[in-house]
């Protein structure tokens, strides 16, 4: 899990937290506020792992923002937290990619207008990345996997399926009657 930040329009700055399922490298969880505290930090651990889903380690830096409250209900979860060194953003490489991909392919082509505007963006590109993009650590296939399509018998193109509003697509066959 991390934050990063996005600036609005109006200049005002945007924290993101991203919690990530590694081993599929699916973003389990995001939320967004102009205003991160503890409590809020807090709640969207619960929020991301209600019941008995939550993951045996939960790996984080060493932000203020995790105090003795957030440190009490993550325990209290039964979730260990493994922390990173000081500095190191590169300890926990999974989550700092994706936010680097968030930036790349989606945040820096858009101008965002509000959290509610953001947060449209955000599940359009979360949509695209867990469904669409392909991942070489997966083999190149996406966290929620995708069949392979074979071309069809016949004459056939190729259509083109816009993306986030068209900043990326995705390419199937399609028969030609």
């Amino acid at each position: 899990m991390d934050f990063f930040t996005i600036p609005t329009v109006t200049l005002n700055i945007l924290f993101v937290l991203v919690i990530l399922n590694h081993s599929r490298r699916k973003v389990v969880h995001f939320s967004i506020t102009s205003n991160p505290t503890a409590e809020w930090t807090t709640q969207q651990i619960v929020e991301a792992f209600p019941w008995d889903t939550a993951p045996k380690y939960l790996m984080r830096d060493r932000d203020s923002i995790y105090s003795v409250f957030f440190r009490n209900r993550v325990k209290n979860m039964g979730i260990k937290e493994v922390i990173s060194a000081p500095r190191s953003p590169w300890q926990n490489p999974f989550v700092e990619r994706v936010i680097g991909s968030i930036r790349r392919e989606c945040a820096d082509h858009v101008i965002v207008l509000n959290q509610g505007h953001l947060k449209n963006i955000l599940c359009a590109y979360f949509q695209y990345y867990h469904n669409d993009r392909t991942h070489l650590s997966l083999g190149k296939n996406t966290p929620n996997g995708r069949p392979v399509q074979p071309r069809p018998v016949g004459k056939c193109k190729i259509i083109d399926l816009p993306r986030i509003g068209g900043l990326h697509h995705r390419y199937e066959w399609k028969k030609v009657a």
